[in-house]
């Protein structure tokens, strides 16, 4: 199994224009991307979509304070595509990369693997605005890059083709955005590269590893569908540990020892809580049925030995999932193909290739123990 992790040090992302424009729905601007892109072919200049302008309220434009909203920093490079680009970059360097872009400015990327979760981030937004014309509680995306401002350009022409609402942009040429990341309050950082995720965990920021499955499954375009593991994601890797020291049955002899006491928080429990507050809104307006949210806990934890305590942590958080999945050490790939959901987190890459082979869109968490033991399956 392989994955395009799109990754590099610098630089941009995969590449390829559209010939035709769109209107952004979710769909139509996936499926048409990915009948007529070429990350690696010629490029053609396209008709420009309609441009998506900000909200106007009373007092100027509308733009939710970053401590109120929902923050999701994304890379570029998971955003859309620019494998040629960074071809480019690896083989000629720098000026001639920059060069390169300026040159092709007007033709924008495809999309990446984020894009489809952005687009439902944004049909969220517009089912909240809705019921809450003057609410600042929405999902504000950054745009983070390592690239030169030059690049902004095509960066911009690229959101504008594809009907993207992204206003904030942060451009660190070349330098870490982790500060910037802290000072956005960001809830969620989506990235190509490993090791700016794990400065991010580090500090505390919920952050995941994207990638590129060779094939993808069709999405909702009306409702956002996220996806967790349980152990060392939303959870600490207390758990995990146990299992990987000493096998199977002293997990679950731990697991039903500690059944009442809570585990400790893992990286992502903060964007669960995000979301959480997010539908809460809706189930105030009477949409708890149809709610444009739904979130799943996926895990290899079997019910009935170990799930118990799992359940038992969420509600004394006051959070709760949509759906739980308990596997008992089953292949997640298959139920995640039923599900459809925008993104999945999970803390191994065993896990979140057996994804990608499905067509699910899974994000890399690089935290807890099964880094350092990533080839044995969790219980």
């Amino acid at each position: 199994m392989s994955l395009d992790t799109v990754q590099a040090r610098t630089g941009q992302e995969p590449t390829a224009p559209t010939p035709t424009a769109t209107n952004g729905n979710s769909k139509a601007s996936w499926d048409r991307s990915k009948d007529v892109y070429d990350p690696m072919g010629s490029t053609k200049l396209p008709r420009s979509g309609p441009v998506r302008r900000a909200r106007k309220v009373e007092g100027g434009i509308f733009f939710p304070k970053p401590e109120n909203a929902v923050t999701i920093a994304v890379s570029s490079r998971v955003l859309f595509r620019t494998e040629k680009e960074q071809k480019v970059f690896d083989q000629m360097g720098i000026e001639e990369y920059l060069r390169f872009q300026v040159e092709h400015e007007n033709e924008p990327f495809a999309p990446g693997p984020a894009f489809p979760f952005v687009k439902a981030l944004e049909a969220v937004n517009a089912q909240l605005r809705e019921l809450y014309p003057d609410s600042e509680e929405l999902f504000d995306i950054v745009l983070v890059t390592y690239n030169h401002a030059h690049v902004g350009v095509r960066l911009i022409n690229t959101i504008n083709y594809h009907n993207l609402f992204i206003e904030r942009f942060c451009m660190t040429g070349g330098s870490s955005p982790i500060g910037y990341l802290k000072a956005w309050h960001t809830n969620l950082y989506l990235s190509a590269d490993a090791e700016k995720v794990k400065e991010a965990l580090a500090e505390g920021i919920a952050a995941a590893t994207m990638f590129m499955p060779e094939k993808q499954i069709e999405v909702s375009e009306t409702q956002l569908r996220v996806a967790f593991d349980g152990d060392a994601v939303l959870f600490s890797d207390e758990s995990e540990r146990i299992f990987k020291a000493h096998g199977l049955d002293k997990f679950f002899e731990h697991e039903q020892e500690n059944e009442n006491t809570l585990l400790d928080h893992g990286p992502l429990k903060g964007f669960l809580e995000a979301l959480g507050k997010l539908q809460k809104k809706f189930y105030a307006k009477g949409h708890r049925l149809d709610c444009p949210i739904r979130t799943y806990l996926v895990t290899a934890r079997s019910a009935a030995s170990s799930g118990i305590r799992a359940l038992k942590t969420l509600r004394a958080w006051g959070l709760e999932t949509d759906e739980a999945l308990f596997l008992a050490g089953a292949p997640k790939g298959p139920m995640l193909e039923k599900i459809r959901p925008h993104i999945y987190f999970d803390d191994q890459m065993f896990h979140v290739e057996g994804a990608a082979e499905m067509g699910t869109i899974a994000a890399h968490v690089p935290y807890g123990i099964a880094q350092k033991h990533p080839h044995k399956n969790s219980s």
